[in-house]
């Protein structure tokens, strides 16, 4: 198969994960805080995924990182973000909870991952297809796990916008929460298309959702003036 511009985008998202998970994790050193290290995780996570999309338009199919990109993605996928997500709006007790029936569900589902037999015979040099798994029935999991992941992250970041929005003090932070919302919608539309064979948008959803996230993250966590005493991470950090 001829490879367009879309497969060499992965290598532009890895390299912005890169970059991206490695100031979180320093604003994590710096400030502490559970869903910071979370967030980490989770760009880190986005970064691997599209590390094995890069992989594979480079040097072709390869079971091992078939795996690994299924894992990574379709799976763990906005999980780690949503996670954090949870434990900066929720109650330490309810996030510890959502981790451990999530990540149960999810710890379950890779194994089914690394167990299934794979159909070579069906793989593109350099495309990735969940259709290779020939127990078809563990695609059933990733729905199930990246609705609650959207519902966390998206809903999150639009829930402390309008937050936000009704203080009326903090337009960068309205701004900021409603890219990364709109950032945290598009991997999951486009891994929506991968089940029809259009890998290629997951590509380009992946690269411009990270991009709007980013951009987010950078508008919220910019110096700006402190005008208010209740200035706590808890308070002012919002998801990204």
């Amino acid at each position: 198969m001829q490879q367009d511009l879309a497969h060499y985008l992965p290598i532009a998202t890895t390299v912005l994960a890169a970059v991206f998970a490695t100031q979180v994790l320093g604003r994590w050193r710096a400030r502490r805080g559970t869903h910071l290290l979370w967030w980490s995780l989770g760009i880190a996570v986005y970064g691997l995924g599209t590390f094995t999309e890069a992989w594979t338009t480079l040097r072709g199919w390869n079971p091992g990182v078939f795996r690994a990109w299924y894992i990574s993605g379709a799976l763990l996928g906005g999980w780690p973000l949503a996670q954090g997500t949870a434990y900066l709006l929720l109650r330490r007790r309810s996030a510890d909870r959502l981790t451990l029936i999530f990540g149960g569900l999810i710890l379950v589902a890779a194994v089914c991952v690394l167990l299934s037999p794979l159909d070579s015979g069906s793989a593109e040099m350099h495309r990735l297809s969940g259709r290779v798994l020939e127990w078809q029935w563990v695609r059933a999991f990733s729905p199930f796990i990246n609705t609650y992941s959207a519902l966390m992250l998206v809903g999150g970041a639009v829930l402390s916008a309008i937050r936000y929005a009704r203080r009326g003090d903090a337009p960068e932070r309205v701004a900021g929460n409603t890219l990364i919302a709109l950032g945290g919608l598009l991997p999951g539309i486009g891994g929506s298309f991968t089940r029809f064979g259009h890998v290629e948008v997951l590509y380009v959803t992946e690269l411009i959702g990270l991009i709007l996230v980013y951009a987010g993250y950078r508008r919220i966590t910019s110096p700006r003036p402190v005008t208010s005493l209740h200035t706590g991470v808890q308070q002012q950090e919002v998801s990204g």
